[in-house]
């Protein structure tokens, strides 16, 4: 099926090209969109009346969009999930949850914009890509957390379990000096019991 594009298209082609495209593609995305049009005479003749109109507003969307990326890029948003102690999730981060925490921090941005490659389904940091225009793209960054503070901890570069082992590692030498104190002090006992048996001697000659 022939389309004629209505703007930039990743992977398939320039405002004003004529391409071919999967029915499927052009009626489920592109046409909805209003990315493209059928490559009809009609449509071509519309499309070529309308191309300067269309070319500029094309260009003050996509300066609007590089405005919003300057600040955009490489923010970074906490997003508070439940998680196993494992650090996985009781579900997973959408587009959606992404959209949200962005919007709520003053950048309006909307779900359909934002592409999350591999599904969010543990805690930590991770990247997604935000589309702004269809020549403008920034990612950002969701820090997934169980609270404020554990937030805190990975954004200063620890992860969960690095946390855990080193509340592990802290448990494990409080009980060994715990140990190292009932030893002590059971050593202490066995030596004060042998000043006093070496001492009784001397005490009964004495009496006698």
């Amino acid at each position: 099926m022939q389309v004629i594009l209505l703007e930039r298209v990743a992977k398939l082609g320039q405002m004003g090209e004529v391409v071919d495209v999967k029915p499927g593609y052009a009626r489920n995305y592109l046409l909805p969109q209003g990315k493209a049009l059928t490559a009809s005479e009609a449509n071509i003749k519309g499309f070529e009346n309308r191309k300067a109109q269309l070319e500029a507003h094309n260009l003050e969307s996509r300066k609007e969009a590089e405005k919003l990326a300057e600040q955009l890029d490489g923010q970074q948003f906490v997003v508070i999930r439940q998680a196993s102690d494992g650090g996985n999730l009781y579900g997973s981060v959408s587009t959606r949850d992404a959209a949200i925490v962005a919007t709520e921090a003053g950048f309006t941005i909307d779900r359909k914009q934002v592409l999350i490659r591999q599904p969010i389904k543990t805690l930590g940091l991770h990247e997604v890509e935000v589309h702004l225009h269809p020549e403008v793209d920034v990612t950002m960054q969701l820090n997934v957390a169980r609270s404020p503070e554990e937030a805190e901890l990975q954004a200063s570069g620890k992860t969960i379990q690095q946390v855990a082992a080193e509340e592990e590692e802290a448990a494990d030498f409080e009980i060994a000096e715990l140990f190292d104190d009932i030893g002590g002090a059971a050593a202490d006992d066995e030596d004060l019991a042998e000043t006093v048996e070496t001492a009784r001697p001397a005490q009964d000659d004495e009496e006698r």
